[in-house]
């Protein structure tokens, strides 16, 4: 069943949500809400053609910290000095940048100028947070997300260079700042690097710090 949300701040329980992790249609994107959303491991994902859609997906795709996997070539590059690590500094650029790069499979971005409103009253109020990659003065990679405790809740991230987005989540992973990096969708290269599906239920223990 999929609930439809109203002025009221309050989500259904997410454990109603459909097979494919879709859970209620409508409300908005204030900054209270998405805080109440990301808390109960809720997000948004719509177009522009759509109304606002959250989904709460049965199991999460995440990558915890502690098994995070780096190749040799990859150690190489931190090594290297090549790119240059910037946080908190463009969100605004990384946001656009990720809305704007070609993925393979899909037509177009579900970070329309509504999310990235949203998202960045949530980078200014200190919840959401990037990580930028330069090369020399030219930004190649970086990543965004939402900060719930100790958990990074990833929206997305871009690579106008070899192994940049690589390189921001291996800085994000090694900030010692959190204790899982929930990915949200599969991709075969986060799983090379140690991303795993775990349940609703353990990734909510995580959430939660229990």
């Amino acid at each position: 069943m999929i609930f439809r949300l109203d002025k009221r701040l309050l989500f259904p329980d997410p454990g109603l949500a459909e097979p494919d992790g879709l859970l209620a249609v409508g409300g908005d994107l204030s900054v209270k809400r998405l805080l109440l959303a990301y808390q109960n491991g809720i997000f948004p994902w719509y177009s522009d053609d759509t109304p606002i859609l959250w989904y709460s997906p049965h199991e999460r795709f995440v990558l915890y910290p502690a098994e995070l996997k780096i190749s040799k070539s990859m150690r190489q590059v931190m090594r290297s000095g090549k790119f240059r690590i910037t946080e908190d500094q463009y969100f605004e650029e990384v946001m656009a940048a990720c809305s704007s790069v070609f993925r393979e499979g899909q037509d177009g971005t579900w970070i329309t100028d509504d999310m990235k409103g949203a998202y960045l009253r949530l980078q200014q109020k200190g919840h959401a947070h990037s990580i930028e990659v330069w090369e020399k003065d030219n930004l190649v990679g970086g990543l965004y997300g939402v900060q719930i405790g100790h958990v990074f809740c990833g929206e997305s991230m871009f690579s106008l260079a070899s192994n940049a987005s690589k390189t921001a989540l291996i800085y994000l992973c090694q900030s010692g700042l959190y204790n899982l990096i929930d990915c949200q969708m599969h991709t075969p290269h986060l799983e090379s690097m140690g991303a795993r599906l775990i349940s609703r239920e353990e990734y909510m223990g995580m959430v939660s710090g229990e």
